[in-house]
C-alpha cells in the first residue's frame, strides 16, 4: 500500500500538471476543429441547395461553379481537420 501522507516530488507534480493543460488544449483545439468542419458543412450544404434551386429554375451555368465551390469548401474543410488532428496527436505522442 502506498502511503498517501508523503508530499510528491516537485518535478513530478510539474510534468503531471503540464501533460494534463496540454491535454486539455489539445481537446479543446480538436472542439474548435469540429465545430469549425461541421459549421463549413453546414454553409456550403446550404449554399449547394440554393444554387440548386436556382439552376434547376434559371438553367444558368453560373449556379453549377458555386455547387463545385462549395463542395470544394468541404474537401479542404476535411482536409484541415485532418492536418489538425495529426498534429494533435503528434503533441500528445511528444508530451508523454
Amino acid at each position: 500500500m502506498s502511503n498517501t501522507n508523503t508530499i510528491p516530488e516537485p518535478a513530478q507534480t510539474a510534468i503531471e500538471n503540464a501533460q494534463q493543460s496540454i491535454a486539455q488544449s489539445t481537446a479543446l483545439a480538436l472542439s474548435d476543429a469540429t465545430d469549425n468542419l461541421r459549421n463549413l458543412n453546414t454553409l456550403s450544404t446550404t449554399a449547394i441547395g440554393v444554387a440548386l434551386s436556382q439552376y434547376i429554375e434559371t438553367g444558368d451555368d453560373k449556379f453549377c461553379n458555386i455547387i463545385k465551390e462549395a463542395q470544394s469548401v468541404v474537401t479542404r474543410g476535411a482536409e484541415n481537420f485532418s492536418t489538425v488532428g495529426e498534429k494533435i496527436a503528434t503533441v500528445l505522442y511528444e508530451s508523454e
